[in-house]
């Protein structure tokens, strides 16, 4: 069975950020911190190199394959700042209608800058996945 290559780790979370070289984007992930942390409850770690996560969580596919994750997490890309969620598709589409300009995938939305969105949408969106995410796979 493969191994997770992005996993939890000791990187301190405010020194990862300030290597973000664009101070928009860098302002953006304090901000993000501030927002995540406040919604979930948790404390920011990261997961591998790029990834700021929040709680975490153990899943098991019907595969076989498992892991852990983190419930709530973000990267502030070179491109634009990944938020991942993960949400049933008749959540998905009404609360992404409303969150502002942005660009989506199954499981992340790609942001260039929190000005172009509306925080409280962003707020609805993790704390709704979060919860998801705990029903689907609960804390043992």
């Amino acid at each position: 069975m493969a191994k997770n290559k992005t996993t939890e780790t000791q990187q301190n979370v405010t020194d990862f950020i300030t290597t973000v070289e664009d101070s928009a984007k860098r302002n953006d992930a304090f901000e993000l911190v501030k927002i995540m942390q406040e919604t979930t409850g948790f404390e920011p770690k990261m997961w591998g190199p790029s990834i700021v996560g929040f709680g975490s969580y153990h899943y098991k596919y019907d595969s076989g394959h498992e892991g852990d994750a983190p419930l709530a997490a973000f990267s502030p890309r070179k491109a634009a700042t990944t938020v991942y969620f993960y949400l049933p598709e008749e959540n998905r589409d009404e609360l992404l209608s409303q969150l502002g300009k942005h660009k989506s995938s199954k499981a992340c939305i790609y942001i260039k800058k929190l000005t172009d969105i509306d925080l409280e949408i962003l707020k609805k969106i993790i704390s709704r996945s979060t919860e998801y995410t705990l029903n689907l796979y609960p804390p043992k």
